[in-house]
């Protein structure tokens, strides 16, 4: 203690005024939330760090997986209702508490099958029935999905088809139906979800029985003997509400934590004999998607990785069985309390105000470094026991320490001398602190500019083709030949931004930054042109006799600028490029046609390959939304395959 008794009075008054003014800093700055970006980049590594938090004993996955895809690969999911209602019977039988589907039915096979006016009419009235005597079992919990609109007086829904909607039992869409809906964060996170968000009702049908909970909160409300419609609801020591407050969704641990099991063994024979059927008995299952290609993709803590690594995403249904286990197992993550955070603040921001004083500036920012870290330390290990101690707002409260502590021993001099050698940016430090300072600067959060490569790839006589076929055998045509180009663009890196019909746009150098982005797209060109010459001997087989015309693909690929981010709506987020690059690109798909070859490239692209191209047909061709013309020209293959050869 003979350190503390040799600071003069001055220097205590000093110290505590230096605190007081911290820690009101501090606090404020966490009431406002200004340092919430960075609270939540810290919390995000404490759930990295942490890894698997806890066994979830509450929540199993249902899978349909590629395995299970591969089994019945000739059925396309939307016919897949008699599978999911197996599953369902063998899962009730093995004693699971409730069942929610994420996955929504918008469209009945039977209507499908009654449109397509087949000479057996019985099978377009009885196909649905296993799936239709399941939900009026009370057991099976689908999903649906909110339309908010604030030009509209009410909010809509997009519901399961009226054929299912009608085997609700009682009509009682609270209970049967759970909201998918899943809002993200600013920087596209999940971190939380609003158990029951408030419904804008017509008047006209106030008090109807409406999808009023997140599938994962109605689950649990389910399981846990609760009435969905009650308004208020209990988990562990919590009491929830309806209202649109946000909870916090305490993750069990990293993508992969939840138990889950494949569709394919509940379709086996004998499957309620299976020990691993068995021992869900008191379980909540959630059968989702988990397969190549689907888009119910989420980020979430996990999502980035160490030394600038991407991580990996988490599915809907994963994400919505987080919830469902965080309130049944009532862990939550929790605030501090308001007099602990204040306490904890008053100690270590006081601490070193006074220990301040007595180092040089220099010496001093290492103890600023040292109490973050010891701060980020307690953070964690108060984390782990799911409680959430501020770091940000903290380091807030120590440099606003350090800086009035040598702010006030400097003189005039010196503080002149401060100024012009900018002192604040040299005592700064810790990785929360640096990206406050930075995040002032950062662009639009939303997006940003990326040189990429954009591919539009479209099959030729598509009309025509479908015209041809059965509605079915469409679905299963584009079906096996997509997967079949998905893998001619996932193989050179590229990302497949969306499907729009039978045409696939994808972009290659983002999310993932290639300096040859343009030769990898075109390489990716020339695999999907061999990949529809193999496609056509497929087609050929498949539907011998049926007149198709053959089989042949346009691509189209431009390079340049374009915006990358995630651009939507609250319901639905989508990770796309869009701009004048995304745009000539689709135009440039289009000239194939008239060029009379399959891959079409700008001059842009041609060099940004570096000569490495052969090119046969070249033209200059004015395109929609562009007064200048643009050069293409056809690829023909690439310079060190025919050297190969």
């Amino acid at each position: 203690m003979s350190w503390l008794l040799s600071f003069t009075r001055r220097s205590l008054v000093l110290a505590v005024a230096i605190t007081l003014f911290s820690v009101l800093a501090a606090e404020v700055s966490y009431r406002a939330g200004w340092a919430d970006l960075a609270e939540n980049a810290y919390t995000d590594l404490w759930h990295r760090l942490a890894g698997v938090r806890h066994a979830p004993e509450h929540v199993v996955l249902v899978t349909l997986d590629d395995r299970a895809l591969l089994e019945y690969r000739d059925d396309p999911l939307a016919f897949w209702t008699p599978h999911i209602a197996k599953a369902s019977a063998v899962l009730r039988a093995a004693g699971v508490k409730i069942i929610g589907l994420d996955f929504l039915f918008a469209i009945s096979p039977e209507s499908w099958l009654r449109k397509l006016n087949l000479p057996d009419s019985e099978l377009s009235r009885t196909y649905d029935i296993p799936f239709r005597n399941e939900i009026n079992s009370g057991k099976l919990v689908m999903v649906g999905s909110r339309l908010v609109d604030p030009s509209l007086p009410a909010d809509d829904f997009l519901l399961p088809h009226p054929d299912y909607l009608l085997a609700v039992p009682d009509f009682d869409f609270t209970a049967a139906i759970g909201l998918a809906d899943l809002a993200a964060d600013s920087d596209g996170l999940l971190r939380t979800f609003v158990p029951a968000p408030v419904i804008r009702e017509d008047p006209q049908n106030a008090g109807q029985p409406l999808p009023r909970l997140t599938l994962g909160m109605l689950l649990a409300v389910r399981a846990g003997g609760q009435q969905p419609a009650a308004g208020q609801w209990r988990f562990g020591a919590q009491d929830l509400r309806s209202g649109d407050t946000p909870l916090s969704i305490s993750y069990a641990g990293p993508p992969g934590t939840l138990p889950r099991i494949s569709l394919s063994r509940l379709l086996a024979p004998n499957a309620a004999q299976d020990p691993a059927v068995r021992a869900l008995h008191g379980k909540v299952a959630i059968i989702g998607g988990q397969f190549l290609g689907m888009d119910d993709l989420h980020s979430t803590p996990y999502s980035s990785g160490f030394f600038g690594k991407s991580g990996v995403l988490m599915t809907g249904p994963e994400v919505q069985g987080n919830i469902a286990e965080t309130l049944l197992s009532g862990r939550f993550d929790l605030p501090v309390g308001a007099p602990q955070r204040l306490l904890y603040f008053l100690a270590l921001i006081g601490l070193a105000a006074l220990i301040y004083q007595r180092l040089t500036p220099w010496r001093g920012l290492l103890l600023l470094a040292g109490a973050s870290a010891l701060g980020g330390l307690v953070s964690f290990q108060l984390f782990r026991h799911y409680q959430l101690l501020p770091l940000a707002h903290l380091q807030i409260g120590l440099i606003a320490a350090y800086l009035g502590c040598y702010g006030l021993r400097l003189t005039g001099e010196e503080r002149e001398r401060a100024r012009v050698t900018q002192i604040f940016g040299r005592y700064v430090s810790g990785d929360v602190v640096e990206m406050l300072l930075k995040a002032k600067n950062l662009p639009d959060l939303g997006g940003e500019s990326r040189q990429v490569s954009i591919l539009f790839s479209d099959i030729r006589n598509f009309t025509t083709i479908s015209e041809k076929l059965a509605a079915h055998e469409v679905v299963e045509m584009l079906n096996t030949y997509l997967e079949r180009a998905c893998a001619a663009v996932l193989q050179e890196g590229g990302t497949i931004d969306k499907f729009i019909g039978d045409a696939v746009m994808a972009q290659f150098g983002s999310p993932v930054r290639h300096p040859d982005h343009a030769l990898r797209a075109v390489r990716a060109a020339l695999a999907l042109e061999r990949a529809a010459a193999d496609f056509q001997g497929w087609m050929a087989e498949r539907f011998a006799g049926r007149g198709l015309p053959e089989f042949h693909i346009g691509v189209g690929i431009h390079s340049g600028v374009a915006v990358i981010g995630n651009i939507g709506s609250r319901q639905r987020m989508e990770y796309t490029a869009i701009g004048d690059t995304v745009n000539t690109a689709s135009r440039l798909e289009g000239v194939t046609k008239s060029l009379g070859c399959a891959i079409v490239v700008s001059r842009q692209t041609l060099e940004a390959c570096g000569g490495a191209v052969l090119t046969g047909k070249t033209e200059a061709v004015h395109v929609k939304g562009r007064e200048q013309a643009v050069e293409v020209f056809e690829v023909i293959g690439l310079k060190e395959e025919t050297s190969d050869e």
